[in-house]
């Protein structure tokens, strides 16, 4: 008895005496006295832009120039982008004096502003849409090191999308290269919740880029989930990247090109409206392509077209008789007969 009561009394003081710990539900905390010697801030946690557009994701850092040793380290300035896999990142940038490198597909695009001494922004130049996401400002000066993260946004338009051979066809992998082979790729969640907000309603479930399976409704209905259920979008989950098949939901933005319907003395084949294309010096033009017109640029036009993808559609943005009555919409006609000459051509001629 008296020896337990040594331990407990021996544990008090331990307590009372180790002003750097907090013991709580077996959890301890450090605590620093001083704070934080090195600080690192973002000015905006989201920056909205545009493909082809420059955007700079605001990062400052500031040092406690009174602690000891404060200044005799280099300063290292590390841009890295956050995945949905939350364990992987990708490189960036790193900026170390005058030793600076960039990689992958950021090579070239990507410095930094350096509008003052401790101004660690990153600027990116000829966005494309793989810039969308996350990134994380990582400023580092000896064992010293603090982050802040921004979000790069992107102006666009998500659509729903299947190929030929019909819906739920698509496993993930072969989903995300329908969304590249339509000037697209596959979108988020963030971006399919804000098409969703803006109106978009679509009952068949498409891949996201976290690999899960999802679709929005803005208008309950039996076959959506059922009518009696709220708005909102439907998560199915994740599912199998190979064996699982479902349609996916692309996402594009602004292109540097003109996107047009090609005026033709007669209707066409499929590969008539090819060739009418090359002919005018342009390309059949994608679905991703039909969509930013519509969405972006209020491209209006009542005449069915081919696309690259063998579908035929068209784009109303001022609903009328005869022409998508009762909303805008890239209206579908579906996947015709390639030889049946009853459709003109819609065609894209890129800017250089």
């Amino acid at each position: 008895m008296k020896s337990l009561l040594f331990l407990v009394l021996i544990s008090i003081c331990w307590a009372e005496h180790t002003g750097n710990y907090t013991l709580e539900h077996d959890r301890i905390i450090h605590i620093q006295e001083n704070g934080p010697r090195l600080l690192v801030e973002a000015e905006q946690t989201k920056v909205f832009s545009h493909r082809g557009g420059n955007i700079t994701l605001p990062c400052k850092f500031y040092r406690d120039h009174t602690s000891a040793g404060s200044g005799t380290h280099k300063i290292r300035v590390k841009w890295t982008k956050l995945t949905s896999d939350y364990l992987k990142e990708v490189d960036v940038f790193v900026a170390m004096g005058l030793h600076q490198k960039s990689y992958g597909n950021y090579q070239g695009r990507v410095f930094l502003k350096k509008g003052s001494e401790n101004d660690a922004s990153l600027v990116i130049t000829d966005i494309t849409l793989e810039d969308y996401g996350r990134y994380k400002c990582e400023v580092i000066e000896g064992l010293e090191d603090d982050i802040a993260v921004v979000s790069l946004d992107l102006q666009g338009v998500v659509f729903p999308y299947f190929p030929r051979l019909g819906r739920y066809n698509l496993n993930f992998h072969e989903a995300q290269q329908a969304c590249l082979d339509q000037d697209s790729v596959i979108a988020s969640f963030d971006q399919l919740y804000e098409a969703w907000r803006s109106g978009l309603d679509w009952c068949n479930a498409g891949w996201l880029n976290d690999g899960s399976v999802q679709y929005p409704i803005t208008k309950p209905r039996e076959p959506c989930g059922g009518k009696n259920t709220v708005p909102g979008v439907r998560n199915y989950g994740f599912w199998d990247k190979d064996k699982s098949r479902y349609d996916v939901f692309c996402f594009t933005s602004n292109f540097n090109g003109r996107f047009y319907y090609l005026i033709h003395p007669t209707k066409l084949t499929y590969d008539e409206a090819v060739q009418a294309c090359l002919k005018d010096g342009s390309q059949i033009a994608k679905v991703g392509q039909i969509f930013a017109a519509w969405k972006l640029l209020g491209y209006d036009r009542c005449d069915a077209g081919w696309l690259a993808d063998g579908s035929v559609r068209y784009p109303i943005s001022r609903p009328r008789r005869r022409c998508s009555p009762d909303e805008a919409a890239v209206r579908f006609v579906g996947f015709p007969d390639k030889k049946h000459k009853l459709y003109g051509v819609y065609c894209f001629r890129a800017y250089n």
